[in-house]
């Protein structure tokens, strides 16, 4: 039997990484052939797929940061009655990296990036120490390490110091039934879906949107999950609920996807499943996820970004056909048979 732990999971707080994680779960049930018990913490009763599941009340789970970390504090200190729930499952999967509740099975934990490493300006002491020993050391200790891209895979080889037989590439999926192309005209707007971290780069975005309204007068930029302030011409929609952003995607002229740093990027194969041109960045491992589909940019240049949007809006046609074609690759089920072969090696 195989465990999985979301206890560290607080709905609308980790972006891709709880897409990863609710999709992934929602796949084994459907397509995995072994056996399963999920640890939920009391924040996210619903998020194990249809799986056999436990949601453990005596989890002191919370959405505040200091709050979170005295639980996964305790947690790994004191597990207690939590070891208890997966006492017996070999191995013990941790979609979210960080290893809550500690366990005597042997690990695999999911590392989605070492941007810490990489980017570190972009972090406070506090984060980089707290990522250098939730992150990287139990990456470090795990029997098998999931990474989504070769991107992720060589920059964990090279910063912590992996053994890289144990560093195993599973790309994500894409929902298909719900990222699909729709029959509505396409609308003068780009879309941006992406919460307001410092490498999701909206302040070069927002400088290079004059250029491209200069040449597309008519567009207008949308974007989801921002809570800044925006310059003329830019509507924030806030959060939205994956249904409506699968309409965003099917309506919008283009997404623009301007990270400094990406894992992996779920939103351009969003898009073009639902056969929406896209430009991103040429930057982390959205060359690798996007491949021939997407025209990419420099995400430090505001004058390249506002090419590159514009290059997509003159090839758009040719991007949505590239586009469907490459998003067909990316399923979860063919990602929870890659997660399957882990836990059958490690276990």
């Amino acid at each position: 039997m195989v465990g999985i732990s979301l206890l560290t999971l607080v709905p609308g707080a980790v972006g891709g990484s709880e897409v990863y994680a609710r999709e992934l779960l929602r796949a084994l049930a459907v397509h995995g052939e072994l056996e399963y018990r999920v640890l939920l913490p009391t924040l996210a009763p619903d998020a194990a797929g249809g799986l056999p599941h436990e949601v453990a009340t005596e989890y002191p789970a919370s959405r505040g940061t200091a709050g979170r970390l005295r639980a996964m504090t305790q947690a790994a200190l004191r597990p207690g009655r939590l070891e208890d729930r997966l006492r017996g499952a070999r191995p013990v999967h941790f979609p979210l990296t960080v290893p809550v509740p500690r366990v005597a099975a042997p690990a695999v934990v999911t590392l989605h990036d070492v941007q810490h490493r990489d980017l570190p300006s972009l972090f406070s002491a506090g984060e980089r120490a707290f990522r250098a020993v939730a992150y990287d050391r139990a990456a470090r200790r795990a029997a098998a390490v999931i990474v989504p891209t070769e991107f992720v895979r060589e920059r964990a080889v090279a910063c912590l110091g992996l053994d890289p037989t144990r560093v195993h590439v599973v790309a994500h999926g894409v929902d298909h039934e719900r990222f699909r192309p729709g029959d509505g005209a396409r609308e003068p707007f780009l879309l941006y879906p992406a919460k307001g971290w410092p490498h999701k780069n909206h302040a070069l975005l927002f400088e290079a949107l004059p250029r491209i309204r200069a040449a597309r007068p008519e567009l207008r930029l949308v974007v989801t999950g921002f809570d800044g302030d925006v310059p003329e011409g830019v509507e924030r929609r806030g959060h939205v609920l994956p249904d409506e952003l699968a309409g965003l995607y099917r309506r919008a002229a283009a997404l623009v996807f301007p990270s400094r740093y990406e894992g992996f990027g779920q939103p351009p194969l969003e898009a073009m499943a639902c056969g929406c041109p896209v430009a991103a960045s040429r930057a982390g491992s959205l060359p690798e996820v996007c491949g021939d589909a997407a025209v990419l940019f420099d995400p430090d240049d505001p004058a390249a970004i506002a090419a590159g949007v514009l290059e997509a809006l003159d090839r758009a046609e040719e991007l949505r056909s590239r586009g469907l074609v490459r998003a067909e690759r990316f399923t979860w089920a063919a990602s929870a048979r890659g997660h399957e072969a882990v836990y059958a090696a490690v276990g």
